[in-house]
């Protein structure tokens, strides 16, 4: 079986969308799938290629197995309308052309932002090969939420895409219950939607001790740290969670935040104004020395703006910080609340509802019995969100619609 999969992320970017590809190809190939996936040189957050990448018209990789092809785009910062637009366009575009040289059983083409799924409709159009939508991100309902195109004529046309590239896909995976629904209520037959949530690689995300010469060279011994690890981006809305930290009196109390993103420089001269001392924020850091930072920590701090529309999301740093054994701070309302409050993992607040987020950090920090159930509770909740588990039920949908795959394939992937 050839496995064909288009992404605009992908390793060694460390966000949400190259680890969740990653991860699933890893354990397809594993199956005996030969996968191979279409990208561009690696510059998320800062739209600055990595070291040792080019941005080149081609260029190859294996990367545990996995045939690596990477074709050049317009690269931009994670900031600024028109800019990303063109580097969106461009991979469009350039991955698309890369795609009819590949050999394949099955296309997969994945979100959050669609022109992806164009490239992956055209590919498999060409082609004459089923194609598999992946939606991680319900585009371009999430541009309304922040904002960031207000011309409602442009928001209609790429609604009207949207529905369109649903209606051709052979099958359209989404990534929780609320997206489904969302997009069966526009008319979609339910029939062709899966869910495949996000989660966790055990083996790589583990419970361990603290690094304590990381903590006592951040000058955080002693220290009750609430980290963030990710995009600094609009939809995240840190600059509340500054003004916040603003207002916490306990010493104890201090706030880690790691990554880069639209809103870094932002947050920084907000920072700086409000002569936050609690407050430390650091530039991304290389994807092996993720686990030894989130050991640091005692939370996992995960909020997003207040809007309908991410009631619908679930933010797949969930799953890496409970695997963990770090209780989240959630301030998303809809379906990752359900999920805290299910698992009893954390304690959610309401997003920016400054009150409520001061009055539940006090609660985490000194109620010492529930604390430890949070921790019990996450260990539970990362066990069912197996990475492994949710590939292999990915994978018999691929086997599925893949015509001539045996029987004895489908079972394998159980």
């Amino acid at each position: 079986m050839n496995i064909l999969f288009l992404t605009d992320n992908f390793p060694p970017e460390g966000n949400a969308p190259a680890n969740r590809t990653f991860e699933h190809c890893t354990e397809w190939q594993k199956k005996g799938a030969q996968v191979t996936v279409i990208t561009c040189a690696p510059n998320f957050p800062k739209g600055k290629v990595f070291e040792g990448y080019k941005n080149k018209l081609y260029q190859t990789e294996m990367m545990d197995g996995i045939k690596v092809i990477r074709v050049w785009s317009y690269i931009s910062a994670n900031q600024g309308t028109f800019k990303r637009t063109l580097d969106y366009l461009s991979f469009c575009i350039m991955s698309f052309f890369a795609s009819l040289f590949v050999k394949t059983d099955i296309i997969i083409a994945t979100s959050p932002q669609f022109f992806t799924a164009i490239s992956g409709y055209f590919a498999a159009l060409f082609k004459r090969k089923p194609w598999i939508m992946e939606v991680r991100d319900l585009w371009p309902e999430s541009i309304k939420a922040v904002n960031a195109i207000n011309q409602s004529k442009v928001i209609d046309f790429l609604e009207k895409v949207e529905l369109f590239l649903y209606r051709k896909a052979n099958r359209v995976v989404v990534v929780t219950e609320a997206f489904k629904k969302n997009i069966i209520e526009r008319g979609i037959d339910p029939a062709k939607i899966d869910v495949i949530k996000n989660g966790v690689v055990l083996d790589k995300y583990q419970a361990q001790e603290k690094d304590l010469d990381l903590l006592k060279k951040l000058q955080l011994d002693q220290k009750f740290v609430l980290g963030y690890l990710g995009t600094h981006g609009m939809a995240h809305k840190l600059d509340f969670i500054l003004r916040c930290a603003a207002k916490v009196k306990d010493p104890q109390i201090h706030f880690l935040f790691i990554g880069a993103g639209a809103m870094k420089e932002t947050l920084l001269q907000l920072k700086e104004e409000l002569q936050l001392t609690n407050v430390t924020m650091l530039a991304p850091i290389p994807k092996k020395e993720v686990v030894d930072y989130i050991s640091i920590i005692d939370v996992a701090l995960v909020p997003l703006k207040k809007s309908d529309t991410f009631k619908t999301v679930i933010p797949s740093k969930i799953f890496e910080n409970a695997a963990m054994g770090k209780p989240i701070f959630l301030g998303v309302e809809g379906e990752s609340q359900a999920i805290i409050e299910n698992y009893e993992a954390g304690l959610c607040f309401e997003p920016e509802n400054e009150a409520d987020f001061l009055m539940k950090l006090d609660q985490l920090k000194n109620d010492q019995t529930r604390f430890a159930a949070y921790k019990k509770g996450c260990s539970v909740l990362a066990k069912d969100f197996s990475r492994k588990k949710l590939a292999a039920k990915m994978f018999l949908i691929i086997c599925k619609i893949i015509p001539g795959v045996s029987q004895l394939k489908k079972q394998e992937s159980i």
